[in-house]
């Protein structure tokens, strides 16, 4: 996959292309599809595959002080687009610039004559333009009068209920982090590099790497999680807990993970990716690190149990 960040950045500009628009946070089952039915289109008519995103949510520019976070940082998302097989990546930086463009500018500069487009795929709630002033309907009448084929990919659902980065959201809210992964269609993650903490689960015989708080991936509800720890090529069964360690310091909310029965593991500095599973139980505030010590052993228990690993 060739990503980039501007039009011109394509040596010698682009072949025709089959192109789709998108805030693809997540890159769940609804965006699989509609990626998917990019590359049947690009595939059957010898065209290239291009995926266009942004640097940012829109609302970080328009709306910030209702931007929800996203679900995944842009690593992440180049890792898991670049896993659909298309060609080309353009993530566009959604600045006042990009903003101001109306429907019938955003067509002609960037699908027309920038991406040399001659179909493209959205989805059927697609918006474009000066303040989402384009949708469908807007981008079929302009196909016609510029020469290029619209086609509206349905919305995935799952059990009559549509899937959309919103409603995983609350689904990670709420530590449903199964549900999540059923729409997401792949393990919800947070990637960062590892830092020194307080280290007071070594201290009680549970150390723990504390994930940096500018980590890609949305983090879920606060509490403890039965998950993998993945670094430098090794997958590591793991209890990961969210939350802000009222316990014995309050500190700014954060991820640390406990590698299963290692000590021995060196995580300092690198990144590593930790995938949620399944939820153990909501944070709590112990009275001492004796109730704390039981507790995590019954967590280690559950951990164990859901991720198939024995003692």
């Amino acid at each position: 996959m060739h990503s980039i960040t501007k039009i011109s950045d394509a040596a010698g500009g682009f072949a025709p292309s089959a192109v789709t628009v998108g805030k693809f946070d997540g890159i769940h089952k609804g965006h699989q599809r509609l990626i998917g039915a990019l590359k049947s289109a690009a595939d059957e008519h010898a065209l290239q595959s291009v995926v266009v995103t942004f640097d940012r949510h829109p609302d970080a520019l328009l709306n910030p002080h209702n931007c929800k976070l996203p679900l995944i940082g842009p690593n992440q998302k180049h890792d898991l687009i670049e896993k659909t097989g298309i060609d080309v990546l353009l993530t566009l930086a959604f600045d006042e610039a990009l903003a101001k463009l109306s429907p019938e500018e955003f067509v002609q500069q960037i699908l027309v004559d920038g991406l040399n487009a001659k179909i493209v795929l959205v989805g059927e709630d697609f918006k474009f333009g000066h303040k989402g002033s384009g949708d469908v309907h807007t981008l079929h009448d302009l196909g016609q009068q510029l020469g290029f084929e619209v086609r509206v990919i349905a919305s995935a659902e799952i059990n009559g209920q549509k899937i959309s980065s919103s409603t995983i959201r609350e689904l990670l809210d709420l530590g449903e982090v199964r549900k999540a992964q059923d729409m997401l269609g792949h393990v919800h993650t947070c990637v960062g590099i590892i830092e020194h903490g307080l280290k007071i689960g070594r201290s009680i015989g549970f150390p723990t790497a504390n994930m940096a708080r500018d980590c890609e991936g949305y983090l879920p509800l606060d509490g403890v999680y039965a998950g993998w720890l993945e670094v430098d090529g090794h997958r590591y069964p793991a209890a990961h807990s969210v939350g802000i360690n009222e316990t014995f310091q309050a500190v700014p909310r954060l991820v640390e993970s406990h590698i299963l029965d290692r000590d021995d593991v060196d995580l300092y500095d690198k990144v590593v990716t930790l995938e949620f599973i399944d939820f153990i139980r909501p944070a709590a505030k112990f009275n001492g690190v004796e109730d704390l010590v039981e507790e995590i052993n019954r967590d280690l228990v559950k951990v164990r149990k859901i991720l198939g690993i024995t003692a």
